[in-house]
């Protein structure tokens, strides 16, 4: 585990984790679609103390008529959020089932620029046949493709991030040049299904490489920083958590609570006359503060940290934000981010050396 606080992470995409959640929101429907609506649930995240924010997307449009169906992009908007906030962490979901890893490498480390390093990237899957024929592809079917796909994915976009040094930009007026060309490398991937030669066109990033959060199920380990786990109770959790491998492991948590107006378990039957509340797998609170409370305090031996999936966010995160994250800095069981450090250092994680660098370093060594 990274230490005594446990990291806390927030999913803001749409009106909240259940389907319908746009019923109970609290501003006008027109305003669902608005930028400005993420970076204000983004600067409520980030002033209540949380770590970090994911912001879910997929190529297809979310939901079902009569529900919105819809959203801007997680790139487009984590770099709106990233300009508007300061010491939060931003990671957008970007499936490489069909994605140019190049195109994915060039947005995530700009957004790494323009967040000052507090950027990180959720890999999922598109497992959807509409999703191939949106991208114009065939369609990858099975499972083993997919998982495939994303690991040649993460490979290449984590190559492309260290294809350039981090001294390769000189910048020097008295001799006209930019780039040192030297400190820029052909990665030469080549895989099942395509190849890449590089480098990339953007420079590496602030943090060197991107927190890198996903499952091990579907991507291997040793190209994760962050493990997200899944379970129905604790010691399903737990046995997740161990499995991983990864240095670190968030837990993923549905929840809903007790409100002033009302009940969780009122405000989820409420919802339920609408759509079904998707069984993921995943552990599930419904009740009291105080209940959660004691769910993540318990959570707190086995994670480092855990990503929470509001019923609603209009309804859930202040009660997130004015109760639970002061009871859980209040018995030091959580840290908020400091000003100037990056997702990486806020996460425990060492800032990686470029693996290009490091091989010409290594080459020099045993010359000598």
């Amino acid at each position: 585990m990274s230490g005594p606080a446990l990291h806390l992470a927030v999913e803001l995409d749409g009106e909240g984790a259940h389907p319908a959640a746009w019923r109970r929101a609290a501003h006008s429907p027109d305003q669902f679609f608005t930028p400005r609506r993420v970076a204000r649930v983004a600067a409520t995240a980030e002033n209540a103390g949380f770590t970090l924010i994911t912001l879910d997307d997929g190529v297809l449009p979310p939901g079902a008529a009569p529900d919105p169906v819809g959203r801007i992009g997680a790139v487009e908007r984590a770099a709106f959020v990233a300009a508007s906030t300061s010491t939060i962490g931003v990671a957008p979901v970007v499936p490489v089932t069909y994605a140019e890893p190049f195109h994915v490498s060039s947005q995530l480390a700009s957004l790494d620029h323009i967040s000052v390093g507090r950027a990180g990237w959720v890999v999922t899957e598109e497992d959807c046949p509409e999703a191939a024929r949106a991208w114009g592809r065939p369609e990858v079917a099975d499972a083993a493709a997919r998982a495939r796909e994303s690991r040649d994915g993460v490979e290449v976009v984590r190559a492309l991030w260290d294809s350039w040094e981090d001294d390769a930009v000189i910048r020097s007026v008295a001799t006209s040049r930019y780039l040192d060309r030297d400190r820029l490398h052909y990665i030469d991937f080549t895989g099942e299904t395509y190849a890449v030669k590089g480098p990339a066109i953007v420079p590496r990033p602030p943090q060197g490489q991107l927190v890198v959060l996903g499952r091990p199920d579907r991507v291997p380990a040793a190209q994760l920083d962050v493990a997200l786990v899944e379970g129905r109770d604790l010691t399903a959790v737990a046995t997740a958590a161990a499995a991983a491998g990864t240095p670190r492991v968030f837990a993923e948590v549905e929840v809903a609570l007790d409100t002033p107006g009302a009940t969780a378990a009122e405000r989820v039957a409420d919802l339920e006359r609408y759509a079904p509340w998707t069984d993921r797998g995943r552990l599930r609170h419904i009740g009291s503060v105080n209940q959660l409370l004691a769910l993540l305090e318990k959570l707190k031996d086995s994670v480092d940290g855990v990503r929470l999936h509001p019923l609603v966010l209009d309804e859930d995160l202040p009660v997130l934000s004015g109760l639970v994250l002061p009871a859980l800095v209040e018995r030091r069981l959580v840290a908020r981010p400091l000003p100037g450090r990056s997702l990486r250092s806020t996460l425990g994680l060492q800032r990686p050396a470029n693996r290009f660098a490091a091989a010409a370093a290594a080459v020099q060594e045993e010359v000598r």
